[in-house]
């Protein structure tokens, strides 16, 4: 990820609060399975929109799948890297 926009933060905390609304009816496995399911779709439906032809977006499916992979492991692991060093404070803040 490269340049975050203003409104950036704003859209991930709304998908993250109806996320955390889903836990309601769900346990938290099967709610980050449908949430992962909706970013994949999401993705899928990105890539196609940058492509003229079916054709054209399975001649790019390996790059496309290495570039969202890669956005992903980078942006984990800079989130799993802030839950370590804020466990105690984050984990004490869900229990409220």
């Amino acid at each position: 990820m490269t340049e975050v926009d203003p409104h950036f933060y704003d859209r991930a905390d709304a998908l993250i609060e109806l996320a955390n609304a889903q836990l309601a009816g769900a346990a938290r496995g099967p709610v980050n399975d449908s949430l992962v399911y909706a970013t994949a779709r999401f993705n899928a439906w990105i890539s196609a929109c940058g492509h003229a032809s079916a054709a054209e977006m399975a001649a790019a499916k390996a790059e496309t799948l290495a570039a969202f992979v890669e956005q992903y492991r980078r942006l984990l692991e800079a989130n799993l890297d802030d839950y370590i060093a804020r466990f105690d404070a984050y984990q004490s803040a869900g229990k409220r």
